[in-house]
């Protein structure tokens, strides 16, 4: 069973260029240059390469040119959402527009003081959806992640954009993020956890997605039964060149493996729908 090892690409050279772009010649010519960038990863990338073409194989049936050609898109919307990631934290905000479906669950959420479980994956950009809860539902959201971003790299967009604008729950070996999201859980305030990637260490559950068996982390879903809160599958994704489609889907709660079930069938409609916004770069299904 492959696993993700918790590592991300990109340089302080590439942020730097990107941002100086953005601000200099706008979202076009950065898209341009992007997709030269999202080329060159791909042909110098090959274990990412193989990983992503091998889900579009077993995932999709597809041949191993479209694959490859699928694989090609998928980079270059990667790296198109990344560009977006930057340009929502400077004066281009403005320019991208967005709808909700189902807005008005997490509203009624918000407005309850109940807090609550957000369940989302690497499909997408969570980032651009998390900023947009914060300005449309509630400013007390918190996302759970492994840190992974280089800190040189963190501290330099922090200096041009402001940074997030959410509270990041760094994922530990000491559990000590298990007490921050029961913390912010008893202050009514919503966690956001990826539930699509599984690391190193922890209990996973096996489920079938797309047709073949792969393993999802035990945790998020173990958090989702334990805590007496309404929990969501959200997700954010690019629909087209400056448009994001954020949508909510409250689970039905139950044992971890019922809510599991639940995710992974709504994780597959969306991967179904947006098979280029697959952002899980390592082999998904291996043994």
């Amino acid at each position: 069973m492959t696993k993700w090892d918790g590592k991300t690409k990109g340089s302080l050279l590439g942020y730097k260029f990107f941002v100086f772009c953005i601000r200099t010649f706008g979202l076009r010519i950065a898209y341009f240059f992007c997709l030269n960038v999202s080329v060159h990863f791909i042909l110098v990338a090959k274990k990412q390469r193989h990983g992503l073409m091998q889900f579009y194989r077993d995932g999709f049936g597809f041949s191993g040119w479209k694959a490859f050609r699928m694989a090609v898109s998928c980079f270059n919307r990667f790296g198109q959402t990344l560009v977006d990631r930057i340009a929502v934290q400077t004066r281009h905000r403005k320019r991208f527009t967005h709808t909700f479906i189902n807005e008005t669950a997490l509203l009624e959420t918000a407005a309850n003081g109940q807090g609550g479980i957000l369940l989302s994956g690497h499909v997408g950009n969570w980032e651009i959806a998390g900023n947009l809860i914060r300005e449309r539902i509630t400013s007390s959201i918190n996302i759970v992640m492994l840190d992974a971003e280089v800190e040189k790299v963190k501290e330099f967009l922090k200096s041009k954009t402001g940074g997030p604008g959410y509270n990041l729950i760094p994922i530990k070996d000491d559990l000590s993020h298990l007490i921050l999201i029961h913390a912010a859980l008893k202050r009514k305030e919503l966690v956001a956890i990826h539930a699509d990637r599984v690391s190193e260490s922890g209990k996973v559950i096996v489920k079938d997605f797309l047709g073949k068996p792969a393993a999802f982390p035990a945790g998020p879903f173990i958090l989702a039964s334990k805590f007496k809160v309404p929990v969501f599958m959200v997700y954010g994704v690019k629909t087209t060149a400056r448009h994001y489609e954020l949508s909510a889907k409250e689970i039905i709660l139950g044992s971890e493996e019922e809510i599991a079930a639940q995710y992974v069938d709504h994780l597959e409609t969306m991967v179904r729908k947006y098979p280029d916004q697959w952002f899980n770069f390592y082999n998904y299904y291996a043994d």
